[in-house]
């Protein structure tokens, strides 16, 4: 996918449901670094968008230890990070950018760059579009793309404090935004992290594969086809609704 497009990944230290969230274990990693491991094939495009608030330092720490792009801001206006982190890489309007959450260590990269790839088959007539759980895929698996054209306007124009925190708000309700959809419908596998039980349901799946990072989403799906009760650890978690 020779295209000029960047991953930014947000990443904070200062979570509150689940402190320190990023930097808790899985086997001998963080969950910051496996989620890494998990997109390797984009390392060179990714730029981690962390805080400047002083508790940055353990992020900062492992994207010099892995050579990966960083960038650090605002800790509550996580769009002006994002603009920032396209700004160091000299982003042009048609530059494309991805945004992804560092709560998301069992992200698949093959999805992503399906939906990567299919945003630049439409860019010409969207500003916007996004893989995650409206389109069934599960909630973890979330990848969002625009343009940095479309980013600046958000930047340039978001007056409201949860369209400074969630990015892409502004965008999602001003500008194009594509259809997408995958099946199976698999948008009820709550594979993402903010409370301690996903966090022992992530775990859980992680000691099952050896805490290898190289399995696939089909390989996961058989995975937990055989271990059904694993999905049933954070089956009771609410997800915070955002606009």
């Amino acid at each position: 996918m020779a295209k000029d497009f960047y991953i930014i990944i947000q990443a904070r230290m200062t979570s509150t449901r689940l402190p320190q969230k990023v930097m808790l274990p899985l086997g001998k990693r963080s969950i910051l670094e496996v989620m890494l491991d998990r997109l390797d094939v984009f390392k060179d495009r990714i730029i981690i968008a962390t805080t400047n608030d002083g508790s940055q330092k353990p992020i900062v720490d492992l994207c010099q230890k892995l050579s990966i792009k960083y960038v650090e801001g605002d800790t509550n206006n996580v769009l002006s990070r994002y603009y920032l982190a396209a700004q160091s890489v000299n982003a042009k309007p048609n530059t494309v950018l991805v945004r992804c959450t560092s709560d998301c260590p069992l992200i698949d990269k093959i999805e992503s760059a399906r939906v990567i790839a299919h945003f630049f088959e439409v860019m010409s007539e969207y500003d916007y579009i996004s893989a995650g759980p409206h389109c069934g895929l599960p909630n973890g698996f979330d990848t969002e793309v625009f343009t940095f054209s479309a980013l600046q306007k958000a930047y340039e124009n978001a007056a409201e404090d949860f369209e400074k925190e969630h990015v892409t708000q502004y965008i999602c309700r001003n500008l194009r935004v594509a259809p997408y959809s995958v099946k199976p419908d698999l948008s009820h596998w709550r594979l993402t992290l903010d409370e301690p039980a996903d966090y022992q349901m992530i775990n859980e799946i992680y000691k099952l594969f050896g805490y290898r990072t190289d399995f696939g989403f089909d390989e996961l799906k058989e995975m937990l086809a055989k271990h059904p009760d694993i999905l049933k650890i954070n089956e009771h978690v609410e997800q915070i609704q955002v606009g």
